[in-house]
């Protein structure tokens, strides 16, 4: 079933691989008729996470960065869109001179030739292919047949690990195996015998359990891994090497090892988070929370992490709190409960929902002294909240939401107004990585240690030049800027704790190892209230 872990299975085996010496890369395939992830609803399909060369994609590219610690691109990413697309293209350019294009084999081929293309663009050792959904649905069927057809081709090169989930319903209490058992057999009818399975379940697999595996699915007991729940993703790579997964692998290559596995920086700080006793409380403001009666924070996943991240190099336990800003709409009395916690996030987001509530949200930010950081959106309401209360620019608003605001504070990118107006709207707004010019004696500045940065955007709308000057007459202090279009990166607050908002998304380029330098800030200045409250 889907959503037991395919992205972390994949970015861990990845980690394991890497730290035998090889280089490695991953490719998302998603089944959706979309092209990218950008026009995909955040709480149906989770966050959109966007590569340094302006690719929408998949959240699971983020675990790959995550884990891997190396940038994915573009072609990293392909869902059943981008290759019909590709393959209707080029039947239109004669590419296949004059052939019946067929599903089969000509859609499976062209995944084919994308996945030794990135294999061949990162020179690596190892791809690991993640093919999106549930074994036996229609969606993935010609990726497990792009598969089939590459084992056929080099039979000792090609892996199956099959992900399968592993319940223990409360009434019966006892771990039941059917549905892995049918789970390959469904497999089995596409052509494919998977190599390893990993286990998932609430607990490690017992011995009898294998066993009943090993006989029902044609393997062997050491290939069937145990893919217990853990209290951090990061601790899946080092649960996998417990059984042996990356000998299991190379083995099964024929490959030698490169050299002693060394995962020791990152077993010490996934101790750290074990080790760790000071909670640290933070408040998300957004709006993509809710499904149904179910919270779902894989909107913003990337945020979390940069949160976890940063706080557990400084030895704190974050404790993220979601907050939903209609709430702050409705009962502006609830805004005194922030006063409790240690930092507040606003992160990026569309649309009108909800923006009076997290514009109430920043400016108690801002007049209580609570560290704020804003992203992409969380930049663009803190701009309209300051032109608002401080500027006195009665009804200054982002044309997004007022298109006929007095102070367009925040306004659409020039070229966007043609792109809107076009409905040019998929893979269309500014994407991708863009360079950044810091301020010197500015809380970014001290952040980064250095001058010149490069972050990631995706959106359409900035900071309205025309009305820069007046906001930095009233105190807005703008310290990072793009050189290139001299457009507002950075917004921060002088006599502040902690009050800075981007333009861009600097939550996609955090790390385990390498946490990312606003984060670490944000965590420090919330670390600092939290002793001062205390």
């Amino acid at each position: 079933m889907s959503g037991i872990g395919k992205g972390i299975a994949t970015s861990s085996i990845g980690k394991i691989l890497q730290s035998r010496g090889y280089c490695v890369t991953a490719l998302k395939i998603d089944p959706y008729i979309n092209v990218d992830a950008g026009t995909m609803n955040p709480t149906e399909h989770g966050e959109v996470f966007v590569t340094t060369d302006g690719m929408e994609c998949d959240q699971d590219i983020g675990n790959y960065e995550r884990f891997l610690g190396e940038n994915m691109h573009a072609y990293n990413y392909l869902t059943t869109g981008a290759v019909y697309l590709s393959v209707i293209t080029k039947e239109r350019n004669l590419e296949y001179q004059g052939k019946c294009v067929s599903v089969v084999p000509h859609i499976p081929e062209e995944v084919i030739h994308r996945i030794k293309f990135a294999a061949k663009k990162t020179a690596a050792d190892f791809v690991m292919i993640e093919i999106g959904g549930t074994v036996g649905e229609y969606e993935n069927l010609l990726f497990l047949e792009a598969g089939r057809m590459m084992k056929l081709q080099h039979p000792e090169d090609v892996l199956f690990v099959m992900v399968s989930y592993f319940p223990i319903p409360n009434m019966i209490g006892e771990m039941k195996t059917k549905p892995t058992q049918h789970a390959v057999r469904s497999l089995n009818t596409a052509g494919i015998q998977p190599d390893i399975i990993l286990a998932r379940s609430s607990v490690p697999l017992d011995k009898p359990r294998k066993q009943k595996v090993s006989v029902f699915c044609n393997m062997r007991e050491d290939d069937i891994i145990s893919a217990p729940d853990v209290s951090s993703i990061y601790e899946v790579p080092l649960n996998f090497e417990k059984e042996a997964l990356g000998d299991r692998l190379l083995q099964k290559f024929h490959m030698p090892v490169r050299k002693k596995k060394d995962m020791s920086a990152w077993q010490e700080r996934v101790r750290q988070t074990h080790t760790a006793k000071k909670t640290l409380k933070i408040g998300i403001v957004g709006k993509y929370f809710g499904t149904g009666a179910f919270t779902l924070s894989d909107s913003y996943i990337s945020v979390i992490e940069a949160l976890k991240h940063a706080a557990w190099a400084e030895k704190r336990v974050p404790e993220l709190h979601w907050l939903n800003a209609e709430e702050y709409e409705q009962d502006p009395k609830t805004l005194w409960g922030l006063r409790d916690f240690d930092g507040i996030v606003v992160p990026g987001g569309f649309g009108s929902r909800g923006v009076e509530g997290k514009i109430h949200v920043i400016e108690f930010c801002r007049k209580n002294n609570i560290p704020y950081l804003g992203l992409c959106y969380g930049m663009h309401l803190a701009v309209v909240e300051f032109a608002r209360n401080v500027a006195h620019m009665e009804g200054a608003h982002t044309t997004e939401v007022d298109p006929k605001t007095k102070y367009p504070v925040i306004d659409v990118l020039p070229e966007q107004k043609e792109n809107i107006a076009a409905k040019h709207m998929g893979g269309s707004m500014r994407l991708g990585s863009y360079a950044c010019r810091l301020q010197q004696g500015t809380q970014a500045y001290d952040a980064y240690s250095t001058a010149r940065i490069t972050e990631r955007h995706r959106h359409r709308y900035e900071l309205n030049n025309a009305l820069r000057e007046r906001l930095i007459k009233k105190g807005l202090v703008v310290s990072g800027v793009n050189p290139e279009r001299n457009l507002v990166e950075i917004i921060e607050l002088a006599n502040h704790p902690f009050f800075v908002a981007t333009q861009f998304h600097p939550e996609f380029q955090s790390r385990l190892l390498e946490p990312h330098p606003l984060f670490l800030a944000f965590v420090r200045a919330a670390i600092k209230k939290g002793s001062s409250a205390g």
